[in-house]
């Protein structure tokens, strides 16, 4: 079994950040615990006998703003009511530096975290400061070798590149001086404008411009070759681990099997039904309360909608996707951008080049019109 937490609260909305979060000087967590339960009762239904918890993430959000003694309590809950798998079990916790100290990674350890996905974003002051970032590069590098002496068995960094180029920022320097710490996980994310966050409103008032296509790819390809050069395999578009140190969770969605997600916005996917909760905190809040379902909508997946979801999945990921002379709606879509050196097939898997990541979205249009015989 796999299962998300949505932990919405946050001290401030990052620039970039459309996510579903509740800006809080006071974290409600004893609510937002005892929130989370409830809803689970609601869930028992779809949890197997005999499933056990393979994977815990807790994402946001910012899950470090719970206490250490609710983190505790909900992984506790957890494994009582479902139980580790053997094989042991994958519990991340996403953090920002500034709330890393050694009394915290203790805690968590203690509690059960293995696994520690910390937002740095940059090593610059200016960016962290456009970005609405709480924490200052001194708090970034502290955090990571706080997790380092504590021999934490896991920890991803989190990166932004494809940033204005007026900020100056530098990716590639960042991530050279945070490969010093330690981790073995790398995210690198590429800065996209989504509606009504406030790096939209800047661009739309022609206060920021976007970074050309050229340099965004730039970027890309010279984190690519930084990374997988110190020995990083480039597993999925946005994610680089040492050897055995790639996320399970996040494997789970990019293979399309199934998960449960807790928490306001959520979502949850099995049977080809997805389902999503209440967007906001209040409002799901309110509905467990009343002991109400928090669900805010689902949607069965049709034949035709599975295969596209596992093409754009299975692009994402280095293991590409399994294909056959049956999918003849592809073929040609396929060829083309073998062609064109976005794509190439090995072993009877296609798999997206570097380059190919980089128009993922292009050639997955490009099959939903072959889909659709357009």
């Amino acid at each position: 079994m796999h299962l998300y937490i949505h932990v919405p609260f946050c001290k401030r909305r990052c620039s970039y950040c459309d996510f579903a979060i509740a800006i809080r000087k006071r974290v409600p967590g004893n609510e937002f615990v005892e929130a989370i339960k409830r809803e689970f009762d609601l869930r028992r239904a779809s949890v197997d006998v005999g499933e056990r918890l393979d994977t815990l993430y807790f994402g946001g959000g910012t899950p470090s703003l719970l206490s250490n003694a609710q983190l505790a309590e909900l992984i506790g809950f957890f494994r009582a009511e479902i139980g580790p798998a053997t094989g042991g079990q994958e519990t991340t916790i996403e953090a920002n530096p500034d709330d890393v100290t050694e009394e915290a990674v203790d805690a968590w350890i203690g509690a059960g975290i293995n696994r520690f996905s910390v937002g740095v974003q940059s090593l610059k002051p200016n960016v962290l400061e456009w970005m609405h970032r709480p924490h200052t590069p001194d708090d970034c590098l502290r955090a990571l070798n706080t997790l380092t002496a504590a021999r934490a068995e896991s920890v991803s960094v989190d990166v932004i590149f494809g940033l204005p180029a007026e900020l100056h920022a530098d990716p590639v320097g960042d991530v050279q001086r945070l490969m010093d710490c330690g981790p073995d996980h790398f995210s690198a994310y590429g800065l996209t404008v989504e509606s009504g966050t406030p790096l939209a409103k800047w661009v739309n008032r022609g206060a920021v411009k976007s970074v050309s296509d050229e340099n965004y790819a730039h970027e890309f390809l010279q984190l690519h070759d930084l990374l997988t050069g110190a020995g990083f395999e480039h597993y999925e578009v946005s994610n680089y681990a040492l050897p055995d140190k790639r996320s399970r969770h996040n494997q789970v969605y990019w293979s399309g099997k199934p998960y449960l997600g807790l928490g306001p916005s959520a979502h949850s996917f099995g049977a080809g039904v997805r389902r999503w909760n209440l967007r906001e905190w209040a409002e799901y809040q309110l509905t467990m309360r009343t002991g109400a379902d928090p669900v805010a909508g689902e949607e069965t997946l049709t034949p035709e909608q599975r295969l596209l979801e596992r093409w754009y999945l299975g692009l994402r990921t280095v293991a590409g996707v399994r294909t056959s002379d049956r999918e003849d709606p592809f073929s040609a879509t396929i060829q083309a951008a073998v062609d064109e050196g976005w794509l190439v097939v090995r072993e009877g898997r296609v798999c997206a080049t570097p380059a190919g990541w980089l128009r993922l979205d292009a050639i997955v249009a490009s099959l939903t019109t072959s889909l659709e015989g357009g």
